[in-house]
Formats: structure tokens, C-alpha cells, sequence
């Protein structure tokens, strides 16, 4: 039961409507505690990637990855992993994934260069 109430309650959290990336909305709720960022490119678009149990794409040109805990209530702070990502057929997708202590997070990317891998950059931040 209790798992079904987190699932709900996170259906309900808000996206934050503050910053833009790549001119979207930032993929992580209002509150949440990003303290690390991974910016991915392929140019060509003939890259991929894959985070289980959250989702994928092929296609991709862009792929930014943002990982910390998030506030749910006033004391649950799971970790999660948020991406956003443009494909030559998507201008924008966005998905995500919460720890839920039972597995792991983690995303696969194939053939995509890094570019930044660090602390949340500051125009990123809500």
C-alpha cells in the first residue's frame, strides 16, 4: 500500500517551471537536491541510451542526465535520476527514475561523447 501511495504522490509533484533547458522545462520537481549533472551529444544521431526501468531512446543528439534526492513529504528524500534528451525525430523527452532501495540507478550510453560531468551547473539550477 505504501508503495502505491509513493507512486501517486509522484504523479502529483510539479515540474519546475523556472529555468529552461534547451528551452523545455527542467525534468526534476521544484525542491529536488540535483547534486550531479552529465551532458551527453551526438551530433550524427546515431546514438542511444537506455536507463532500466525508466526508459530509452535511439536517435538521440542530446542526452542530459541530473542525479540527487528528491522531497517527497516531509521525510522521504529517495534518491532519483532525471534525464531529458532530443532525438532527430523528438525535440523533447524526459524521464525518470526513483531508488526505491531495491535495485539500482543507472542509465547505459552508447556512442554519445561526454561533455560536462560534474556538480549541477548553476544555470540549470531552479
Amino acid at each position: 500500500m505504501a508503495r502505491k501511495t509513493f507512486a501517486a504522490a509522484l504523479l502529483l509533484l510539479p515540474l519546475s517551471p523556472h529555468r529552461s533547458l534547451a528551452h523545455s522545462e527542467l525534468p526534476y520537481p521544484a525542491g529536488s537536491d540535483i547534486t550531479s549533472q552529465w551532458i551527453y551529444s551526438c551530433p550524427s544521431g546515431r546514438c542511444a541510451f537506455s536507463c532500466p526501468g525508466a526508459g530509452g531512446a535511439s536517435h538521440v543528439t542530446k542526452l542530459t542526465i541530473f542525479m540527487g534526492r528528491m522531497s517527497i513529504g516531509s521525510d522521504q528524500n529517495p534518491l532519483a535520476l532525471f534525464y531529458a534528451y532530443s532525438t532527430r525525430y523528438i525535440q523533447r523527452g524526459n524521464g525518470f527514475t526513483i531508488d526505491t532501495g531495491l535495485g539500482t540507478l543507472a542509465c547505459q550510453v552508447s556512442g554519445m561523447k561526454l561533455d560536462y560531468s560534474g556538480p549541477l551547473k548553476s544555470s540549470d539550477r531552479d
